[in-house]
């Protein structure tokens, strides 16, 4: 019997939270476009049965190339556990009740701060942001923050899963689960 991915990656994330110094649900989110990858930093939100949220700004970089192209990836790399799991699957949007919900449950100025930003888009010196921020604490002074409309939760739904073991040597173990028939299978790779 081959162990699901999901259990595995909990295991492993478990782990991290418990040992990890750095923030372990830190991950490389790769997206792409056109043919032309791009990569950056996001935090892992929630954990499902069936996949990994994260939210974004649906007007950034990261949310016009998921529009174009809905295949994403994931990288966690905890260096002193000497682990890593990648992930690749498709993205997709989660529903408004669910992102309500995660924004009311971030601290105020950091929702105020997702009005705030047009993130990714150019602007002229920080003053525009501190500017831009004010005007929307002004704005809600006596009223719940709301959760800006372009402001989404997206769930990776896996299709691979590889997790790396590093050993001795570059003797490093390395398992590639994937699907086939909707069933998980299993094959070890070659460092």
């Amino acid at each position: 019997q081959i162990m699901n991915p999901f259990n595995k990656f909990n295991k492993w994330f478990n782990l991290a939270k418990k040992t990890f110094e750095f923030d372990p649900t830190a991950f490389a989110l790769s997206s792409s476009s056109n043919n032309k990858p791009d990569v950056r930093m996001v935090l892992l939100k929630k954990i499902l049965p069936d996949g990994y949220i994260f939210f974004t700004n649906i007007n950034s970089n990261k949310g016009k190339q998921f529009n174009k192209n809905n295949n994403l990836a994931m990288c966690f790399y905890w260096e002193s556990l000497k682990k890593q799991i990648r992930i690749s699957g498709r993205g997709l949007i989660i529903d408004d009740k669910e992102s309500d919900l995660y924004f009311s449950s971030r601290p105020r100025k950091s929702q105020l701060g997702a009005w705030a930003s047009k993130q990714s888009s150019v602007i002229k010196n920080r003053k525009v942001l501190i500017n831009r921020f004010q005007k929307y604490e002004k704005k809600f002074e006596n009223n719940q923050v709301t959760r800006p409309p372009y402001w989404i939760g997206i769930k990776i739904v896996p299709k691979t899963f590889e997790f790396w073991q590093g050993d001795q040597f570059r003797l490093h173990e390395r398992e590639l689960y994937y699907l086939k028939k909707k069933v998980w299978q299993k094959k070890i790779l070659s460092p």
